[in-house]
């Protein structure tokens, strides 16, 4: 599968008009969670990411996870704008958001909403899970990756487990883990924890726990 992580992403674009002044003026003060912490949820307030990556999903009765998207830098989450009951949003890196009121934003918000939804179900949609596999990584390198010099990659630094991958293209912890190990053979990622990191520049020490590098 050809993969292009060259092309500017939409949500980019989306951005430069949440950074209006006549906006961003009625930004209240960030605050600051944890990888791995949970956004609270209000019935009155947006979240506007200002770094780092977030993820939304939810659970059916027999309490699986369903992934329902990822969300970035500019990206804009919250309880107003879903109707998933339950609805959770989890850090998957160190994030920083803003509260804004609903009433602000909605107009915005919707169209990049339907932007990146739209992708995220092209992805999952695929009939072939390798495809559904590599295309996710693709997709997650080109929104919230950190590119590497001398073309070397670009470092994907979000904090999913094997499972979390499985269920957010509805396949299975073990063939997450096969389908990482022939990416790795195929020289179309590398994988690195803590033990490695002698391995990486100073911004890569930095980030990389347990990191993937996308080299496709």
């Amino acid at each position: 599968m050809s993969t292009n992580t060259s092309v500017a992403s939409p949500l980019r674009l989306m951005d430069s008009q949440l950074s209006l002044p006549s906006l961003t003026r009625t930004i209240a003060l960030s605050e600051r969670f944890k990888s791995k912490e949970i956004l609270p949820l209000k019935p009155d307030i947006i979240w506007k990411i200002e770094t780092g990556v977030v993820r939304s999903m939810t659970w059916n009765e027999e309490g699986k996870v369903i992934t329902l998207g990822f969300w970035g830098e500019g990206d804009i989450v919250g309880k107003p704008l879903s109707q998933m009951n339950p609805y959770q949003l989890e850090c998957l890196t160190p994030v920083e958001v803003s509260q804004i009121g609903p009433h602000l934003y909605l107009q915005q918000a919707l169209l990049g909403q339907a932007w990146k939804s739209e992708k995220f179900l092209s992805i999952i949609h695929q009939l072939s899970v390798t495809d559904r596999f590599l295309s996710l990584l693709e997709w997650l390198s080109a929104e919230f990756g950190h590119p590497l010099g001398n073309n070397q990659g670009t470092l994907i630094n979000l904090r999913m487990t094997h499972q979390d991958f499985a269920d957010t293209i509805g396949s299975s912890r073990v063939t997450i883990t096969r389908l990482l190990s022939n990416f790795e053979q195929a020289g179309i990622i590398e994988r690195f924890c803590s033990g490695h990191q002698h391995k990486l520049s100073n911004l890569c020490h930095l980030l990389c726990r347990q990191s993937l590098i996308f080299k496709g």
